[in-house]
Formats: C-alpha cells, sequence, structure tokens
C-alpha cells in the first residue's frame, strides 16, 4: 500500500525541515513541501505528523538475542526482541553471533541466520564473532565475506577460556581484515587481568554484584583499547570499539585517530543513563544492572555525552542482552562471575537518547539520528538504504511524538525479559507510527505488523 506522510518536522543528520514524504513499493519516491493526497493513488494510506518529527528508521548496532552465555541462553528470540525494537523505532539491528571456541564459523553464521529468517519482524545484519582462528576458520571467514556478505567481525579481549583471542590469532585476523577490507569490532578489555582480580575478591568473600565494577575497572579497558588501537596501527586494519563505558577510553582511541588509526568508538545506552550505584542495589537486586564494561560512576556521563556531541563517538547502540532476574541472573548469587551479563535495552533506546540527550540539551535532534541511525549505516554499509530519508532510501520511517510522557515500566515492553532496566525513570518522547519498508509495523507502543517480516540487509 502506498503511504504518506504529511505536516511532519522531518529531522536527518543533516536537514531539519518541514516537508512531506512518499513511499511507494518499499522505497521513499518523493519528498516535497506539499503533496496532495488527491493526486496519489486510491488506497494511499496517510498519516498527518503534524506536531511530530518523522526520523529514518534507527538502527542497532549492538544487540544479542540468540546468545549463550553462563550456561543459560538470553530470554528473547528474535520474535520478541524485534518486536520490541520496532515498537521502540528500531527498524534495523546488527546482532552478534557468538559461537563457543569448539564452533565453527560458518555452521555459527548458518544457526543464526536461520533463526533470524524464522522470526525476525525488523530488518538485520551480524557481526561474526571469531573465538578461533585456525586454517578451517580463516578460509570459512573469507567464504563468508565473498559468498553471504558478512562484513564485521568482533573479538573479545575479555572472558578468559571463554571468547578470549591470542595476540597471534588477533594479528592474523586482523592482517585477514585489511587485505578484505571489513571491519574488526571489538570488546575492549583484558582477559588476564580481570581473571586475576575476579579470582581475588571472590577469595576474599566478596561476591555480590557490587564487586563486578572493581573487578574490571577502568584502566583495563582503557588498556584492551590501547591494545587493540596498537594492533590497528601495526596491520592498517579498520576497528570499531564496542560499548566504550567511561572517558578515559574514548581519548585513548581519539589519540590513535591523530595518529592515522581507522577507529569508529560506540557508546551504549545504560553507560548514558545508569551508574555504578545500580549493581550495588540490596537483596541481589543489583544483578539486573551487571554488564561488561560495567557501570561506571555517575561522572563519567558528561564525558561520553560531550564525546557524542564532538563526533568523538559515532553511534549508541543498546549490547541487548536480555536475562530475566529469576532463573537467570539469580544463578550468581554465590558469586557475581556466575551473573549472565547484560541490560535489556532494544525498546527503550530512543528514547532515553530523546530524554536525557535531547531534552536535557546534551545533543541535538541531529545528533540524535547522526548516532543512533545514519552512523551506524554509514559504518556497516547500509548507507543510504538505511540511515536517511532520501529519493531510494528505504521508507523505514519514525513518526515521534515529543509531547508523549510517562515512565518507563517493565508492563510496556515486548521483550520477554522478566524485568525493565529503566523502571520509574522519566521518559519524554516515543514513537507514534513506525515503518518498515512503507509498511506500517507500530503504533502507538503496539507491534501492528506481520509475522517475520523481517530481511537481511545487504551491506556494501
Amino acid at each position: 500500500m502506498p503511504l504518506l506522510i504529511k505536516n511532519g518536522r522531518v529531522i536527518t543528520s543533516t536537514d531539519d525541515r518541514a516537508v512531506d514524504i512518499y513511499a511507494e513499493g518499499e522505497t521513499i519516491t518523493r519528498i516535497e513541501e506539499n503533496i496532495d493526497p488527491a493526486t496519489l493513488p486510491e488506497g494511499t494510506e496517510v498519516i498527518d505528523a503534524r506536531n511530530r518529527y518523522v526520523f529514518p528508521g534507527f538502527i542497532d548496532p549492538h544487540v544479542h538475542i540468540h546468545l549463550p552465555f553462563m550456561g543459560t541462553n538470553a530470554i528473547d528470540d528474535h520474535a520478541s526482541a524485534t518486536k520490541a525494537a520496532l515498537v521502540g523505532g528500531t527498524t534495523s539491528i546488527i546482532e552478534m553471533i557468538c559461537p563457543g571456541p569448539d564452533d565453527e564459523p560458518a555452521a555459527a553464521y548458518t544457526e543464526w541466520k536461520d533463526l533470524a529468517e524464522a522470526g525476525a519482524c525488523c530488518d538485520w545484519s551480524f557481526h561474526l564473532s571469531v573465538v578461533r582462528f585456525d586454517d578451517l576458520a580463516e578460509q570459512q571467514v573469507r567464504d563468508l565475506v565473498a559468498n553471504h556478505g558478512v562484513r564485521s567481525f568482533k573479538i573479545f579481549l575479555a572472558y578468559k577460556g571463554a571468547l578470549d583471542i591470542s595476540d597471534e590469532n588477533l594479528f592474523q585476523l586482523m592482517q585477514l581484515a585489511r587485505e578484505l577490507d571489513i571491519i574488526i569490532t571489538a570488546h575492549c578489555e583484558n582477559a588476564e587481568a580481570i581473571d586475576a582480580m575476579q579470582q581475588k575478591l571472590i577469595a576474599e568473600g566478596k561476591t555480590g554484584p557490587e564487586w563486578h565494577e572493581p573487578s574490571r575497572p577502568r584502566s583495563v579497558e582503557v588498556d584492551g583499547v590501547n591494545h587493540l588501537c596498537t594492533f590497528a596501527e601495526l596491520t592498517g586494519a579498520r576497528i570499531y570499539i564496542v560499548h566504550t563505558s567511561c572517558g578515559a577510553a574514548v581519548r585513548r582511541a581519539m589519540d590513535a585517530r591523530a595518529a592515522g588509526v581507522d577507529v569508529t568508538v560506540e557508546a551504549v545506552i545504560p553507560h548514558l543513563v545508569l551508574d555504578s550505584s545500580w549493581p550495588e542495589r540490596p537483596d541481589f537486586e543489583g544483578a539486573k544492572y551487571v554488564m561488561s564494561p560495567p557501570l561506571r560512576d555517575p561522572e563519567e556521563h558528561d564525558p561520553l555525552w560531550e564525546a557524542l556531541a564532538a563526533g568523538e563517538m559515532s553511534t549508541i547502540g543498546t549490547d541487548h542482552a536480555p536475562f530475566s532476574f529469576e532463573g537467570q541472573k539469580d544463578m550468581g548469587r554465590e558469586a557475581f562471575t556466575k551473573i549472565p551479563n547484560g541490560i535489556p535495552s532494544i525498546q527503550e533506546r530512543v528514547d532515553l537518547v530523546h530524554t536525557y540527550g535531547v531534552c536535557a540539551g546534551r545533543i541535538d535532534l541531529q545528533t540524535m539520528v547522526d548516532v543512533c541511525s545514519t552512523q551506524a549505516a554509514r559504518t556497516f554499509g547500509m548507507y543510504p538504504r538505511k540511515g536517511e530519508i532520501a529519493v531510494g532510501s528505504d521508507a523505514d520511517l519514525v513518526v515521534y511524538d515529543p509531547a508523549y510522557e510517562s515512565p518507563f515500566c517493565e508492563g510496556d515492553s515486548l521483550s520477554q525479559v522478566d524485568y525493565c532496566g529503566y523502571e520509574g525513570m522519566e521518559r519524554r518522547g516515543r514513537p507514534e507510527v513506525v515503518t518498515l519498508r512503507g509498511q506500517v509495523v507500530a503504533r502507538d507502543g503496539k507491534y501492528v505488523g506481520p509475522e517475520c517480516g523481517g530481511r537481511q540487509v545487504p551491506r556494501d
């Protein structure tokens, strides 16, 4: 069905203007100051966006759905997670494929792709984690790039003995990335240092979730950023540092950028609005807020928002990793090292950025679009099909009501997790209508689209 959005304030990363948008055949075909509905084909759906913003569909570049971790699996499936994403204004996600050290990359890709094809309601792509790099893995990586469109790979400088990669293999992988012109995304910490500190704390009887942050302090993260940037400088590989939690890590990445390293830095929404007091909540409730890198002191919020406003940090993702409090997070009651990591955020991200970024005067609306959509599309080869409002772009659009006010609460969430990580926090603004390739899929906090309507996004 053709679609016309009239009377809205259309905001992209570069423009802010009053125009109408017409979409037909899944793409935007006209953008004009005034499009008369009477001139359009019969059956065209007309949405009045008066007093509303119209954004390009948002992109979450860091999502976990099918995630084995700490002996359990994330509670969402692709249907629940992507419906939550769409209701929150996110029309495309990039999911992390996370195989184990004995798994073959090709088999992991097939497993995750089959699940996405069977359940995803928004559009999707993948980063593939590399936790082994023998001859077979290298051969399969080459094939995934050449024949399956995989354009980004994830490495962990954390989780000793489970997901971490040796320096020898890291160097080889980054040489290959340079050869194939693909991007390496990286979790930057220090697996050996964290393991030693965790063992020491547990031996001292410091077992609660409040000890998670002291086991992996800022210095460990800065060390991981430095390590990755050194390897990037040596190999010429492009790198993307995920979920950067502190100003010192950003500054180290910017030093590397000034020295010629091609480095992009990601923030995730928990680090921008939550702080280290949340994992300290009594009665083990703090376990809900265990993630890695951990939540930092509230003094870290301003440096991160300032880095986003200055263009030093390019994207805001979620690191959505939904583990329920009952039956999953509580596996770590005897030791914080056994708490599954993650704070569910896929539905709340856009409203949190609007509330605590735009409404708080930390960033403007165009920066919001840039860091929540356009830069992810540019970095990962999806632009201008995604992340833009232009003739020829996919008609992924968000009609946003900035006047809406209601606190965040678990009852509004479409995720299957049993808590909201932002319960009771102020919310200003909400997606009123969300379209995916020209089809309305969400209205007023409800999913109204088809089952399994998502597609894999081709990436250059």
